[in-house]
């Protein structure tokens, strides 16, 4: 009976103790508190932005004949819109930080958690979708496009991916509806399910929400892929010039060692920092995405929100996108953490 070696098994178990050491504890509580911070600031000011714009939700309920002044007078003390604003504000932050209670919306007459509870995972699932079908796409073509400098088959992706970052994405999405009209019903555009999806079974319920998502990720891709290809072709090519790739190649290594092992490990590093950036612009692009292809996500309920004037889910949609922005640049740092055990999380800013 075969046994694992003991330093092969002993490898993996020590990355992972070097990943949570007292110098990256100590790091997460610091990003924790400045993420707090931050979130908090991000929220008063959206609160006065928000307060300073004309006008308020009960303004087109006013222009309603039928609604009477009773009932509207009723409204305004049930969302506390007769206080000043800072009271509200500090009655939505103390409501906010005992009970994670983001108030109630004024448009759907539900608490906001409930609806972020809804949207948020959908908005997660696009945007995470996108990022790994990104990375598994653009990572080997940049490789590629390196080794092959020069030739056609780096020209011929050069210009795949000076297109696609000329390519805004609510052109993308456009391009995609127009493709689905004449291709239906290959691809479904509305909704994140069909009518039938309750009737089933678990694995059709998983293909057919996945069969809904290939043009919203599409759509939602195609400019970070091109972006991501370009910068690791230029790494690439950085890390192939190094003294340390010709001394490998002078040892007589494969070129196969020589780049997926010592180049590729070293010019990564900096794509893994853009992590948290790239998963902050695909919440952004999220938007256009579910907007064009009615995918129901965090997107959709903000411009909603934005549109109607619904102020406590204006709110509570803003600090649930600001904090999976700072979730995801600390999930960066530390990725980039266990990738290369010699960089002190200190030094990252």
């Amino acid at each position: 009976m075969n046994q694992t070696p003991l330093p092969q098994l002993n490898k993996p178990l020590n990355r992972l103790q070097n990943l949570f050491d007292s110098e990256t504890i100590f790091y997460i509580i610091k990003r924790v508190l400045q993420g707090l911070l931050t979130i908090l600031l991000a929220s008063f000011l959206s609160f006065i932005i928000i307060q300073i714009a004309p006008g308020d939700y009960l303004d087109t309920l006013k222009q309603n004949p039928k609604i009477a002044k009773e009932t509207i007078e009723q409204l305004t003390i049930r969302f506390g819109l007769d206080q000043p604003w800072y009271v509200q504000y500090w009655r939505w932050l103390i409501q906010v930080v005992t009970r994670l209670d983001f108030g109630e919306s004024f448009v759907y007459n539900r608490s906001v958690s409930s609806l972020l509870a809804e949207r948020i995972p959908a908005t997660l699932l696009l945007a995470i979708s996108s990022i790994i079908i990104t990375w598994l796409i653009a990572i080997p073509l940049g490789i590629l496009s390196a080794v092959k400098q020069g030739s056609w088959t780096d020209r011929i992706l050069r210009v795949i991916s000076y297109f696609g970052q000329g390519f805004p994405s609510f052109i993308t999405a456009l391009v995609l509806l127009i493709l689905a009209q004449y291709l239906s019903p290959l691809f479904p555009v509305g909704d994140m399910t069909s009518l039938n999806h309750a009737e089933l079974s678990p694995l059709g319920k998983l293909l057919d929400i996945g069969w809904h998502m290939i043009l919203p990720t599409i759509a939602l891709s195609i400019t970070s892929f091109a972006g991501l290809m370009r910068l690791m072709r230029g790494q690439m090519l950085d890390v192939m010039g190094q003294d340390y790739i010709q001394t490998a190649r002078a040892k007589g290594l494969p070129e196969d060692q020589v780049i997926y092992v010592h180049a590729l490990r070293n010019a990564i590093n900096p794509l893994i920092t853009l992590l948290g950036f790239e998963f902050a612009s695909l919440l952004g692009g999220a938007f256009i995405a579910e907007f064009f292809f009615n995918w129901p996500g965090l997107g959709r309920l903000i411009l909603q929100a934005v549109t109607a004037q619904d102020l406590y889910l204006v709110m509570g949609s803003l600090t649930m996108g600001a904090t999976m922005l700072i979730v995801g640049n600390l999930l960066a740092d530390l990725l980039l953490k266990a990738v290369d055990p010699r960089i002190k999380l200190e030094n990252l800013k």
